[in-house]
């Protein structure tokens, strides 16, 4: 769940302001609260584990900073991921990154990744046309329990993992559903997990 605080502030104010527990995002000026459930974090938690291992076997030079922030070009919005995947090679490029903890340039996100609560218009939305406008190379989208729109997930609607990735500037999604294995990932392209096992947060 998300609630909107009523003020009306500059993505500079924002950062000054941010609380150390950070679970909050700027929309257009507008401070969002980010209430995650229960089973969200665990999904969430399950990804960052079963993530980290791939980038460390593979010997990539990646982290998940649990904290960082996407700040969009001259929009006062600033995204706090559920799971964002960053290139620590590209972060000398990053002006605020040793400050702020944040990110502007999509070549240092290998990856972003929204898990779907209540506010599953923005990860669809907002945030898919945000994500490929920067330039992010891949975006998940874990609608664990399919609330997402029809036009988006089909009918009947069912969990499902979205995958968009960025061809020629634009994403196109490929979907991922049940005991569908993920192996369609340009990060991870060897990652043994399924669909089902990511909703249910277990091998």
């Amino acid at each position: 769940m998300i609630q909107s605080l009523p003020q009306l502030i500059t993505f500079d104010e924002f950062i000054e302001w941010l609380p150390e527990s950070r679970r909050y995002e700027l929309h257009e000026g507008k401070i969002i609260e980010m209430q995650p459930t229960g089973k969200h974090e665990d999904i969430t938690g399950f990804l960052t584990q079963e993530l980290t291992l791939e980038y460390t076997r593979m010997n990539l030079p990646y982290r998940i900073p649990p904290k960082a922030l996407i700040k969009l070009n001259n929009k006062e919005t600033g995204y706090n991921p559920d799971l964002l995947l960053v290139d620590r090679q590209q972060l000398a490029s990053e002006p605020f990154w040793e400050k702020k903890s944040t990110l502007i340039h999509g070549k240092s996100i290998p990856l972003v990744i929204e898990v779907v609560s209540t506010n599953w218009r923005d990860d669809y939305g907002y945030k898919l046309i945000d994500y490929e406008e920067i330039g992010i190379c891949e975006y998940w989208i874990v609608d664990y329990l399919g609330m997402g729109g029809i036009r988006f997930i089909g009918q009947p609607k069912r969990p499902t993992l979205s995958i968009y990735q960025l061809a020629e500037g634009e994403y196109q999604v490929q979907q991922f559903r049940g005991k569908d294995l993920i192996n369609k990932s340009a990060v991870f392209p060897e990652l043994n997990l399924t669909a089902e096992q990511i909703f249910q947060a277990q091998r």
